[in-house]
């Protein structure tokens, strides 16, 4: 029986990282409506999913702004307050920009510990800031320009109805104001992501519509001895963030494995991913056909099934192929490194999202958060207007948190149900997969209706109309998923099945079930089992007479 681990090939100068987080992106012509999508899986064992809410406001002059860092909460000092926020729902701006996150660290060096903006505060300040994807660009540029920045190397996508960017950053170490940075466009009929591992390789320093940069973005690189060559051979992640294994296993993977659904000819890579081959991926693609906010769901839901990287098979998945791995992704036995596989979709997730820009519609309906708590494979994405004016209760910061428990907080229920399932992942997960299932179809029959009614109403209207239908949806979808807990719990207590039809179970008139199903365990399971304790096997009677003819 294979292990779905696999020995590292070279030996890690610095400990193994937390590879956190995935983004996934797609322009306006590659996908099948024309809306620009961009994904974010927040991916921390110390986080507490929900729904984050800016109100638009207006400050006098003079007004400063506290910096918490976005991690920690450690106060990290003021900067200047805009006269006028826009609202944010999320990670959505009611104009429909959007950002998202992957951390690559790079070089630690460069972490200027005496900046005061840090990578989260930068995100949700520019959010409350912008007009567009570009002027975003602009806000975050200038701001660690002007006030310096504190955390390690950071990929960012930002997007709008219209563009989509990736702008990767890093510090220039302490006491050293601003930043490095380069930032890209994503052709409009192409996708992209990134996971932890900075990709912005060579980039053109002559198209300033598609492609802005720091100005000392070389020149810093050869200040400090990182790069000697020709500016044409300059590329940002070999100089700021060099490659090593567990960036190619654990990171480029999750962007090669959603490369490969899209476009067959991406499976040759697998190589690279293996550190067999050293030719990169491309920065973008053009998917072989377009793609739906479904899709994004979907590829956002990936355990790498159907390659060899699967975690749902093999040893490490157990009896019932779990896709759960206990923490740290690495480990050593007998001094030598090993590691588990480190798919999109991970239990650590405290909320994910598939934020959706639609160009013909007023900005306040054309921006949907599709969001979700938990692990996406076992969570369901509920549309949040960007126009709404509050949050709904079940997805609120103030219901419950990582250490305090809410009965009524989406993030607790969900969580109860994907944890119920990881022992008993392959009997489980048809059960939740349907009530997933049937909830996104629905949303997505209502949506096209929900456009066309409030699109015809006046703007305060249509967001009392969007703040209704977007709270009353993740509570019915919180409230099913708590009754999908029960009903789980009831049907496979104590390790049998009981059968059921159509959501009802099987019984007599005492309410007695009339089929109970023993699962067992699967053949290759039992094989490994009988082979490492072979104590286990039955005596035959021929076996049992032969004893007792050698007593007498």
């Amino acid at each position: 029986m294979r292990f779905i681990v696999t020995l590292l090939i070279f030996i890690f100068s610095v400990s193994f990282r937390i590879f956190s987080c995935t983004n996934l992106i797609a322009g306006k012509l590659a996908t099948v409506d024309g809306s620009t999508m961009i994904t974010y899986a927040a991916d921390s064992y110390g986080l507490f999913g929900s729904l984050y809410h800016y109100p638009s406001r207006t400050y006098p002059p003079g007004t400063m702004l506290d910096i918490y860092e976005w991690d920690t909460g450690k106060f990290l000092g003021q900067i200047k307050q805009v006269e006028k926020t826009f609202a944010v729902i999320g990670n959505m701006n009611e104009n429909q920009v959007s950002i998202a996150e992957t951390t690559f660290g790079g070089r630690e060096e460069l972490r200027d510990t005496t900046g005061i903006l840090d990578y989260g505060s930068l995100m949700y300040i520019a959010l409350q800031r912008s007009r567009s994807a570009r002027e975003a660009i602009r806000i975050m540029t200038s701001l660690v320009e002007e006030y310096g920045y504190y955390s390690s190397g950071e990929s960012f996508t930002i997007a709008d109805p219209n563009e989509v960017w990736i702008m990767e950053m890093t510090g220039k170490g302490p006491k050293n104001k601003g930043a490095v940075w380069v930032a890209q466009r994503i052709p409009d009929d192409c996708i992209a992501a990134h996971a932890n591992q900075a990709r912005i390789t060579t980039f053109p320093f002559d198209d300033r519509n598609n492609c802005l940069y720091s100005v000392d973005v070389i020149a810093f690189a050869r200040e400090q001895g990182y790069f000697k060559g020709k500016n044409k051979d300059f590329s940002f992640s070999d100089t700021y963030a060099p490659l090593d294994y567990g960036a190619l296993r654990a990171c480029e993977a999750r962007v090669w494995s959603f490369f490969r659904q899209v476009n067959p000819d991406m499976e040759k890579y697998i190589t690279y991913i293996k550190g067999e081959t050293v030719d990169r991926m491309p920065l973008w693609i053009k998917p072989a056909k377009k793609l739906s906010v479904q899709d994004m769901k979907s590829f956002m839901r990936d355990q790498y099934e159907g390659t060899e990287l699967d975690i749902t098979k093999g040893f490490g998945a157990g009896q019932y192929g779990s896709k759960l791995r206990l923490s740290p992704l690495s480990f050593k036995v007998d001094g030598v490194e090993y590691y588990h596989e480190r798919p999109i979709a991970t239990q650590q997730t405290g909320f994910s999202f598939v934020a959706q820009m639609r160009n013909w519609l007023p900005p306040y309906v054309g921006g949907i958060l599709w969001f979700g708590v938990d692990d996406a494979a076992s969570s369901v994405y509920v549309p949040m207007y960007c126009g709404i004016n509050s949050v709904p209760e079940c997805f609120s910061d103030h219901n419950g948190s990582l250490l305090e428990y809410s009965p009524t907080a989406a993030f607790w229920i969900f969580n109860q149900v994907s944890n119920f399932a990881y022992p008993r992942y392959s009997l489980v997960m048809p059960d939740i997969k349907k009530v997933q299932q049937h909830w996104e179809t629905n949303f997505h029959t209502m949506i096209p209706s929900i456009d066309k009614t409030v699109t015809g109403l006046p703007e305060e209207n249509a967001r009392e109309f969007l703040t209704t239908f977007s709270h009353t949806q993740a509570t019915n979808v919180t409230t099913a998923w708590k009754k999908l807990g029960e009903f789980l719990l009831v049907k496979y207590l104590d390790g049998v099945i009981k059968k059921e039809e159509n959501g009802k179970f099987l019984q007599n008139d005492k309410k007695i079930p009339t089929e109970i199903i023993r699962p067992g365990y699967p053949e290759e399971y039992l094989r490994q089992l009988i082979k490492e304790t072979p104590g286990m096997k039955a005596k035959t009677q021929e076996e049992l007479n032969n004893r007792k003819s050698m007593e007498q």
